[in-house]
């Protein structure tokens, strides 16, 4: 119980320090170090162990990852801290982690547009042209199970556009050496009874497992980069 009132303080804690900081994080060479700091810091507080398989890389590349929890983005930024997230636009309205989010400069999605898709795609790919990963969740929602749902293939457009690898990214959470959907945030669930799981999680470790680059060859679909990249990350 003590374990678990603490986490109760250090979440917040952390949350606040990260929006505080939000203005060294948001550009300038300071932003990886302070947003992978943050992220670990974040993990660390809410309970969360990470273990990271297979070698991060801040080169430019769409990183693409199966979808549990909000912890997942959290665990891309403490691996690879350099990289810009795509999250959908609901969460820019989160407490805390909205304004985090934002400042961050994260890539909203607005999915009830789906003709504002196309320019979201050119703003990824614009961004990978920089030089700057980019990590999405081409689910499009978040998954509870190991089957995980079908990669959607707009966002690896962008990949094809700039000229970039795809890398695909596996995420897992183990409680106890066992399979665990505590920290699973689906359906009509909310993120307030999500996090209440999570940090009463006796002890949760979050996996994360980096595979091989894909690179785009000449000819190259966002379908097929979709469906290897689904094989690779997920199956």
């Amino acid at each position: 119980m003590l374990r678990q009132a603490l986490r109760w303080v250090a979440l917040p804690l952390a949350l606040l320090l990260a929006l505080l900081a939000a203005p060294l994080s948001a550009v300038g060479p300071l932003r990886a170090a302070v947003v992978g700091r943050l992220a670990r810091l974040t993990l660390t507080a809410a309970g969360v162990r990470l273990q990271i398989t297979g070698r991060p890389t801040q080169a430019a590349a769409l990183l693409v990852a199966n979808h549990i929890s909000w912890l997942d983005a959290l665990a891309l930024l403490a691996a690879m801290p350099s990289a810009r997230l795509v999250a959908k636009r609901e969460v820019r309205g989160w407490p805390l982690i909205g304004a985090i989010a934002g400042a961050n400069g994260t890539i909203f999605l607005d999915r009830s547009r789906p003709r504002s898709l196309t320019a979201s795609v050119a703003d990824v790919a614009r961004v990978l042209r920089s030089g700057t990963p980019v990590a999405c969740f081409p689910e499009g929602t978040s998954w509870c199970g190991a089957a995980g749902g079908r990669f959607r293939p707009a966002l690896f457009q962008s990949a094809v556009d700039a000229g970039v690898p795809v890398r695909p990214v596996t995420v897992r959470y183990r409680s106890a050496e066992a399979a665990t959907t505590a920290a699973a945030f689906v359906g009509a669930d909310t993120l307030w009874a999500s996090v209440r799981r999570v940090l009463a999680a006796p002890d949760l470790c979050l996996q994360l497992t980096l595979g091989q680059a894909l690179h785009p060859g000449e000819g190259a679909s966002r379908r097929s980069l979709a469906r290897i990249a689904q094989r690779q990350g997920v199956g």
